[in-house]
Order: C-alpha cells, then sequence, then structure tokens
C-alpha cells in the first residue's frame, strides 16, 4: 500500500566503548576518578567498566541521550513480540501491523518510521536494516534476536556521531551477545491463542575458548479470525577465544519463519459488522522470510587504545503478500501483491582509537572505515491473488555498495570542558538492471558530515550536552534510477506529474541542548534534552507501489526526560517522556502536519527481586497522531499495561508468569488514512485503517538452569 506519511531522511553513531544514560549499575576504574585525564597532565589509561552498584559518572557520554541497557534491566521486561526490546529505548514505540513475521513498526523522535528507516539496529556488529528492501527502505526485522543472549542495547540519537551513517537521524541501538554462560538454560512457554517457545541453551570450554549455542523454535495463532499460524526457528552458535590482548568471536545465526497476515482493516468494515475486531478481508495475506549469517571479530587492547575489525556475511529472503485496499485497482481479482526479495550482504567495519597528547591536553583519536555491499537478485513486485502470481509490476537486479571513513576526536581541555569533534565522508554507488529499460542505471553519489559536541561539566552532580551535527539519508536504488512509471510505462504518475529520479543521499541538520543529573538523590539519574531535527526535501521510493513520490522538507523538535532509580539493590525504576513537535515547512495547502509522527509518548517501569519473587511491571503511553496533512483526521491515544511474575520453585527452577495487556484495553496498535474499495462498494472510500491491539494475553513458562 502507498502509506501517507514520508519517509524521513539522516543519520547518527554509536560508541561502544562508551557506557551512557540508562544502564542500572557501572563503575569506571581509570586515573581520573572522573574519567577526566591525572591531575599530573599525564595521559590517561583507558577506561575500565565493570558491573558494581552505583549509577555511571560525568565524564563518560557525549549526549544526554545515549544509554546502555543491560540483561539486568531486560530479565524482568514483559514482552509481547521480540522486537519490543527496543522499547528500553527512553522515547520508542514498537507496534505490529500485520503479522508478526514481519518487521515491527517503530516510532520515535517524531517519526513514524515504518520498519526501520531512519532508526538504525545492529546486531554483534552486523547491520539489520536493508536499503531497497522489497517493502521499505530501512526494513529492519529483529524476530532473529533471543532476548535470553542479549548482554546490552546500547543508544543513542540523532546526527552527532562520526561512526554512524544510514538509517540513524531518529536513533541508533547495539545489540550485543553474551560470550559465555553461566549456567544452560532450557526454556518452555505456552500461553492463550496456541502461543509456544521453546529455548535450549549454554556454553561450554572448548580447546582455548568458550562455545555458546541456542536453538528457539516458537509460534502462535494469535487472537485473529484467521489463524496466524506463526512458526520460528531460530539458532545461534558462537565461538569465543581470547589471547593476550587480542578477543576474537567467530558467529554462525540462522533464521526462517513463515505465517499467516491480518492486516489493518478499515473501521467502516468493523462498524456495519462485515468482519469481527479481530478478523481479515484478504484471509491470504501472510509471508515467509529467512536470514543466515557468519561474522567475525576481532578486537585488540593496545598501551594508547583499541583496534577492532568485524566482518560479515548475510544472506536472507523474504516473500510478503499484502492487501491494503482490497478491490481499489482490480474489481475482479483483488488488489494482494507479492514483495520478494533475495539478498547478500558482505561488509567490513574496522576502527583503531589512540589516546594521546594534544600539546598539554588528554586527548583520544579514533580512525575508521566501513564496506558493505548488497546485492539483490531478484526484487520485485508482483501482482497476485490468493497468492497466486498474475503478473509482474517491476523485477530488478541491484548492486549497492557504501564505504565510509570516519575520524573523530575528544580532548579535554579544562576540568570542565570537553569536546567531541568528528568528519564523516561516505560514498554509495546505485547499480540497477530493470526489466525496464528506462528504470535501469547506475548512479554514484557521495556526501560529507562534520559533527561537533562541547560537554560543560558545571559541578560534580551535573553535565550539560551541545550537540551539532549533519547528517544524511539514502533512498531506494529503484528510486534513484527510475524514470517511469512500471504499471504505465509512462513518465509521468498519476497526478500527470513528470517522474524524477531520486535524490540518492538526503542532508539532514540535528541540533541539541542536554542535560545530565547524577547523584542529587542516591541512586536516581536524570536527563533532559532538547532537540531539532531539519530535513531536506527529498523523493522517495514506495516499495508498495514500485515507484517515487515526492517529498517535502521538514523540521521536527522536542523534549525529552529520562530518569534511572535504582532505591535499592536489585530493585530499578524507570520514568521516561518525550514530547515532539513534526511540522513540513514549505507551506503547502494541503497543510504542514507530518502524517502518522509521533507526538507525545511515556513510559514508566518498576522491576525488581525479593527473595524467590522477581517480576516487573510497566505501562506504556502511546499518544495522538495526525493522519492527515491538515490534522482533520487524528488516530486515539493508546495506554497498555504490561505485567510479568517469576517465582523460584527451587534454586535452578523458575516459573513466570505474563500478563500482556493487563487491563485488557481495546487499543489500535496502528492507524493509517487512505482510500480503499469493499466488494460492493461503487467508488473508493477515505477512511481509517486500524490494526487492533491484541487482548488480554496469559503466558506462563518454566526456566530449568542447568
Amino acid at each position: 500500500m502507498k502509506k501517507q506519511f514520508p519517509r524521513p531522511q539522516c543519520t547518527l553513531r554509536l560508541i561502544p566503548s562508551m557506557l551512557l544514560l540508562a544502564a542500572p549499575a557501572f563503575a569506571l576504574a581509570a586515573d581520573g576518578a572522573d574519567g577526566s585525564a591525572p591531575a599530573d597532565g599525564s595521559q590517561a589509561t583507558p577506561l575500565q567498566v565493570r558491573v558494581s552498584a552505583s549509577l555511571i559518572p560525568l565524564g563518560v557520554a557525549d549526549s544526554a541521550n545515549q544509554g546502555t541497557v543491560t540483561a539486568k534491566q531486560l530479565e524482568n521486561r514483559p514482552l509481547l513480540r521480540t522486537g519490543e526490546l527496543l522499547e528500553a529505548v527512553p522515547g520508542l514505540i514498537v507496534t505490529q501491523h500485520a503479522g508478526d513475521g514481519k518487521a515491527n513498526q517503530y516510532f520515535a523522535r517524531g517519526f513514524n518510521l515504518d520498519h526501520g528507516t531512519d532508526f538504525r539496529t545492529t546486531v554483534m556488529g552486523m547491520p539489520v536494516n536493508l536499503p531497497s528492501n522489497a517493502h521499505g527502505q530501512g526494513y529492519s526485522d529483529l524476530n532473529f534476536l533471543i532476548p535470553e543472549l542479549v548482554s546490552t542495547i546500547q543508544y543513542k540519537k540523532a546526527t552527532y556521531y562520526a561512526e554512524e551513517g544510514d538509517f540513524s537521524a531518529a536513533g541508533a541501538a547495539a545489540f550485543d551477545y553474551v560470550q559465555r554462560m553461566e549456567q544452560g538454560l532450557l526454556s518452555v512457554e505456552a500461553g492463550q491463542n496456541r502461543f509456544t517457545r521453546v529455548l535450549v541453551a549454554n556454553s561450554a570450554p572448548l580447546a582455548a575458548g568458550t562455545l555458546l549455542y541456542a536453538i528457539e523454535r516458537a509460534g502462535q495463532d494469535g487472537p485473529w479470525d484467521t489463524p496466524e499460524d506463526y512458526k520460528r526457528v531460530n539458532g545461534v552458535l558462537s565461538y569465543s577465544l581470547r589471547s593476550g590482548d587480542d578477543d576474537v568471536r567467530l558467529t554462525a545465526m540462522g533464521m526462517h519463519s513463515s505465517w499467516n497476515s491480518t492486516d489493518q482493516v478499515p473501521r467502516r468494515a468493523l462498524d456495519s459488522g462485515l468482519i469481527g475486531r479481530y478478523g481479515a478481508l484478504d484471509p491470504s495475506d501472510g509471508g515467509e522470510t529467512s536470514r543466515y549469517s557468519a561474522s567475525a571479530e576481532w578486537t585488540r587492547q593496545y598501551a594508547d587504545g583499541h583496534g577492532k575489525v568485524d566482518a560479515y556475511l548475510i544472506k536472507s529472503r523474504l516473500d510478503l503478500f499484502s492487501n491494503f485496499t482490497y478491490v481499489l485497482d482490480d474489481p475482479e481479482h483483488g488488489d494482494q501483491y507479492h514483495q520478494a526479495e533475495s539478498r547478500q550482504i558482505l561488509g567490513l567495519n574496522a576502527e583503531r582509537a589512540w589516546q594521546h597528547k594534544l600539546g598539554p591536553f588528554a586527548s583520544e583519536t579514533t580512525l575508521g572505515a566501513q564496506l558493505r555491499q548488497d546485492h539483490l537478485s531478484p526484487v520485485g513486485l508482483y501482482l497476485t491473488e490468493q497468492r497466486r502470481r498474475l503478473s509482474t509490476v517491476r523485477e530488478d537486479d541491484v548492486k549497492e555498495r557504501a564505504a565510509a571513513l570516519y575520524l573523530s576526536n575528544s580532548t579535554t581541555w579544562t576540568p570542565w570542558l570537553r569536546t567531541v569533534a568528528g568528519v564523516r565522508s561516505d560514498r554509495y554507488s546505485f547499480d540497477v538492471d530493470s526489466d525496464t529499460a528506462a528504470n535501469s542505471g547506475k548512479v554514484d553519489a557521495s556526501i560529507t558530515s562534520p559533527k561537533f559536541t562541547a560537554i560543560f561539566t558545571p559541578g560534580k552532580n551535573a553535565e550539560v550536552y551541545l550537540n551539532w551535527g549533519r547528517g544524511f539519508h539514502s533512498d531506494d536504488a529503484r528510486g534513484v534510477t527510475g524514470t517511469v512509471d512500471p504499471k504505465t510505462g509512462l513518465a509521468v504518475d498519476a497526478d500527470g506529474a513528470p517522474i524524477e529520479r531520486a535524490k540518492p543521499l538526503v542532508k539532514a541538520i540535528g541540533k541539541e541542548a542536554g542535560l545530565r543529573l547524577v547523584g542529587l538523590v542516591p541512586g536516581l539519574q536524570t536527563t533532559v534534552a532538547a532537540w531539532r531535527l531539519d530535513l531536506d526535501s527529498e523523493l522517495i521510493f514506495i516499495g508498495d507501489a514500485g515507484s517515487t513520490e515526492a517529498g517535502r522538507p521538514s523540521r521536527r523538535h522536542g523534549i525529552e526526560l529520562a530518569n534511572f532509580y535504582t532505591p535499592a539493590k536489585d530493585w530499578i525504576i524507570d520514568a521516561n517522556l518525550a514530547w515532539s513537535h513534526a511540522r513540513f515547512t514549505d507551506n503547502d495547502p494541503a497543510g504542514n502536519f507530518i502524517p502518522g509522527s509521533i507526538n507525545r509518548t511515556a513510559s514508566v517501569g518498576v522491576s525488581g527481586e525479593s527473595g524467590p519473587w522477581s517480576g516487573g511491571v510497566r505501562l506504556r503511553y502511546f499518544g495522538q497522531r495526525a493522519l492527515v496533512e491538515d490534522d482533520s483526521v487524528r488516530s486515539p491515544s493508546s495506554t497498555l499495561v504490561n505485567m510479568k511474575l517469576g517465582y523460584k520453585l527451587a534454586a535452578n527452577l523458575k516459573l513466570t508468569v505474563e500478563v500482556l495487556n493487563l487491563l485488557d484495553r481495546k487499543v489500535s496498535d496502528i492507524d493509517y488514512y487512505y482510500e480503499s474499495r469493499l466488494p460492493g462498494e461503487a467508488a473508493p472510500v477515505a477512511d481509517i485503517h486500524t490494526h487492533p491491539g491484541e487482548m488480554r494475553t496469559l503466558r506462563a513458562g518454566l526456566a530449568w538452569r542447568f
């Protein structure tokens, strides 16, 4: 379907060596107690981080929006879907508008991020976002994650970080897995709507290193009238070796899933009784996907810093059948279409950091390079009926190459002033061989993105950040080379406007002022950030239509407040609020609201352990959104409460119970506003199309540690 919101365009960066805002407990051992240079002016030794009972001290983060989520925080977090791990990032909302095997829908910082555009995710150094994807630019499917293996989620937001490139204007999150487990784990879960999940994971010494393995089997039907029949098989095999100053890790992952999909439906179909709340208008929608990867990571600690190299190979497939407009275009066969791709990704990341003196000042310089090639053979859009192919809209062979160099320097000028200056240079190559010759072509593009941050420490309990950075967003390769509508073969769109090639790389500029307060109340850390992001005008490729659509320039700004509190050992309380204002800036008569852009979010969570008991409760507020440019149609807000309770039956045996949507609220996971046509209707009807949130759901599990 042709989504009624723009796909924004920009960048960001992650610093693995830094532990940031939302970590529950960290202490730093360094020459300077606050992480600054030693008083005698000598060179500081590398920061050594260990889990302890104190919050992160000042002098570590480069902005107020950075944080690290640990396994301890995730342990008692109730989850309806795997992708909701990302809701541990303050201000981020994760929903779904189709079957559970499809990538989630993400919202943050005034964006409807679709399935991942402008929020960059990586797992053990491997990228998850997919450029020129069959369904949507930046498609980010996290269903291959195994929550019990996640050791940390490091996150940050905006365009201020030199090592982050494409897909990161709204934010970025890096998942890392444990290298070894203290005990093996056999977990068996079951619940309503035929939910089942079995996980076996363990690690063992092998030669001079450690072998980690895990295999997961999950499935469910959901509350849908058409059973979802979701099936997922997932596995990880990893070998870690430490030798002197070198750490090496080799990892293989594999995931395959299939599902039937109940997509969003028009409200008029619900109001008329044509279908029930969990009914489908095209029960043949659904999909199948797979992802297999092999990666290698090498890290060396030097006397003056560190070096790191990651290499990876990823092979993935996606077959997605969707019908969002029913019989709008084809009253006889219906509007179902099939989006398909077969992809191979090769990539390499290399980084070297040096701690040195800049005159009399303590300084650290980081130089990095990133290479990536995506080969899609083919990526296609086909018209179908009941998953049976009727015709081909377009089919392409795409090669997309990206290369980047970045340089960053952090220097402590005085005990109260530190700066971080960086620059990033990206070069892209787009090569499309299309079944329509006029849409084939080769295009090269490059962009340079400077960054600058100033960090002030006015006292022992506060740190102030001023951030500025230029970023970018890449467009779909097919939009970059396309010149005709693949359905009509004409060089004009449905409105008669000339079809233009999309701009390959589009500039974005972010600004932010932030404050971090630590220790005013023992165990409490608070951050406040006021931010702004400007996006240039761009053309965007609509994967559901196979063509490009003109975008508009925009500006987003907002305020975020995050609180993290550890009132006692093994207890964590977090409370986060985010407000954003998103508008187009070209004063079009249609209106300046950005459809789907999130305005307000809030979350509050409490988790802890006491004796044999453990658990967590979370409240999430998802605010109203404008669904059209003049704000005449809006989506309702929603509030959900989820709960997880655990009890140790024995030293190594734990029973858990989850109640999802505890208050049984009838809410929408997502809403769109667009035209569709139902069987029997004489003309298209503009309507809100909604995907209902799931009813109250009970799940239980037994976890045996061995």
